[in-house]
């Protein structure tokens, strides 16, 4: 067994010899732009007719990979395969497997900068972002491993005479995995690394924005040691294989990680019984949030200010964690206001491969067309304070935006929109503030600004979210520290990264005998 686990540090970028890895490694992951990845089905690569571009968000005319698309036969045929895998792996002892995602964190560690340097192109993330994603990845597979370990040995039971009783956890069988475009590094790497760790075999489904990044893990893991037949690497269209995929009747499990619509329709078809079928499926989901940050008046001004700005425009909005809801106790809403102006108006936008940029490109056209729907309906329910421009011309641009007096009821404060805009609430007290903050039906995380204990300890009781921080940006969750996942509906609460969650791909055994 590994040593205790311990976060992966981040890179710190204000020493010059650390610039130039990462310079270094943008330059040569161009010599990879536009190359074909197939798709991945029991260890054959399979080429189809029908493919799709890759592209650069901040530089939407730059080709960084072509991508094979699976249709609806290719999709069946890799859960069929997926199912025949799952009887030998799951045979496999349980600290081999863990021992695989040792090589692959290794792996990963010495290759840190490449793979940041394809968030970078390929996510539109600054260097910072894709370092984070990058150090949140290793800590997946550095933690899965050793949670592995953990829960496949025989589990602790009140014993009796005359009897040998033991229980274990065993895997469930074929698990589709759905991961999102905004962590298409640590996310991905944990969906699919938890299911594999526990026994399971996986089709994965990348996210359609950034699947070059998805591949070349899937490469990672064979290097490190998996079977080529364990993962099925599988993009497509969600409307073309989505629902092959989810309704296959060998289908056992379901992760997905995206927007409340697509994962409330995924708990939908997995409930139905398939001809063939013989168990309940499992789904696990993580479907955003509307996050909120209060500011209680006897706050520091200061920090708060501050962890607005970093909760809401950090990656451009872009994280189911981001504050959109700045709540303020109106004695003080003035003055964080425009505290949180100024500091807005200080980021850097741009090109997220130079060093120095703080806000990126959003996504793709479709996130900046609803972006500018919300900006412009945003204008006519408050006041704007910052922001509001944009920009296509050669990449999907948007800048921070702030808006002001925003009622708790408008779309601008109920919507997830997924982008760098923030809307500003005032409350008329402490009380009032916890109630707007409740009031959505998202509860995914939440934090608050306060130095009166009571205030922080009633936020304690009455703060409905699943990640709640004090006197933080609420964003930011560290593996095995802040074990992730939201209430309501911010989806099923599996807390990834925390020590119950790869039980959610196994079910446990228990075998007694009379001695």
């Amino acid at each position: 067994m590994m040593g205790p686990f311990c976060n992966e540090p981040m890179t710190d970028f204000s020493l010059a010899d650390n610039r130039r890895l990462l310079e270094t490694a943008l330059d040569d992951i161009k010599r990879g732009y536009g190359q074909l990845y197939p798709l991945l089905i029991g260890g054959r690569e399979i080429v189809p007719e029908n493919m799709k571009h890759s592209i650069n968000p901040a530089r939407h005319g730059e080709t960084l990979g072509i991508v094979a698309q699976a249709d609806r036969k290719r999709a069946a045929e890799s859960v069929d395969i997926a199912a025949a895998a799952f009887e030998h792996w799951k045979r496999v002892d349980p600290a081999a497997r863990a021992r695989t995602l040792y090589k692959a964190a290794a792996l990963l560690r010495r290759r840190k900068h490449e793979f940041s340097a394809w968030l970078v192109a390929e996510a539109g993330k600054t260097w910072v972002e894709a370092d984070v994603d990058t150090a949140e990845a290793i800590d997946f597979l550095e933690y899965y491993g050793r949670e592995a370990e953990r829960l496949c040995a025989p589990q602790p039971l009140v014993r009796i005479p005359g009897e040998d009783n033991e229980w274990t956890y065993v895997p469930l069988g074929v698990g589709i995995v759905i991961p999102p475009w905004n962590f298409p590094l640590a996310i991905m790497a944990g969906m699919t690394a938890s299911a594999v760790v526990a026994g399971n075999t996986v089709v994965l489904k990348p996210a359609s924005a950034t699947p070059v990044i998805a591949a070349r893990f899937v490469r990672l893991m064979h290097e490190a040691g998996l079977p080529e037949d364990v993962i099925q690497f599988v993009p497509g269209s969600g409307s073309e294989i989505g629902d092959v995929l989810i309704d296959h009747p060998l289908t056992r499990f379901v992760s997905f990680t995206g927007s409340m619509e697509v994962g409330l329709r995924i708990v939908e078809r997995a409930a139905r019984l398939q001809p063939g079928q013989r168990w309940i499926k499992r789904v696990i989901a993580e479907l955003g949030g509307k996050d909120a940050i209060v500011v209680d008046r006897d706050a520091d001004l200061a920090a708060a200010s501050l962890g607005i700005v970093q909760s809401a425009f950090g990656y451009a909005g872009q994280k189911c964690s981001a504050c959109s809801r700045a709540i303020i106790h109106a004695d003080v809403y003035e003055e964080v206001t425009e505290r949180v102006t100024a500091l807005t108006k200080r980021l850097t936008i741009g090109d997220p491969a130079l060093y120095g940029t703080d806000v990126g490109p959003v996504i793709d056209r479709a996130a900046y067309n609803k972006i500018r729907q919300y900006v412009t309906a945003g204008k006519l329910q408050g006041r704007l304070l910052s922001g509001g421009g944009m920009d296509d011309g050669a990449g999907y641009f948007v800048e921070p935006t702030i808006i002001a007096d925003v009622d708790s009821q408008a779309s601008l404060a109920q919507d997830e929109i997924f982008g760098p805009v923030l809307a500003c609430i005032r409350a008329d007290d402490f009380g009032h503030a916890l109630a707007i903050a409740n009031d959505t039906p998202y509860g995914l995380t939440g934090s608050v600004y306060s130095n009166r204990r009571e205030r922080l300890e009633l936020a304690r009781d009455l703060f409905h979210v699943g990640n709640l921080y004090f006197n933080r940006k609420c964003t930011g969750a560290l593996v095995g520290v802040h074990p992730f996942g939201g209430f309501n509906l911010s989806g099923t609460d599996s807390k990834a990264g925390g020590p119950d969650y790869l039980i959610q791909f196994m079910q446990g055994k228990v075998v007694s005998e009379r001695m």
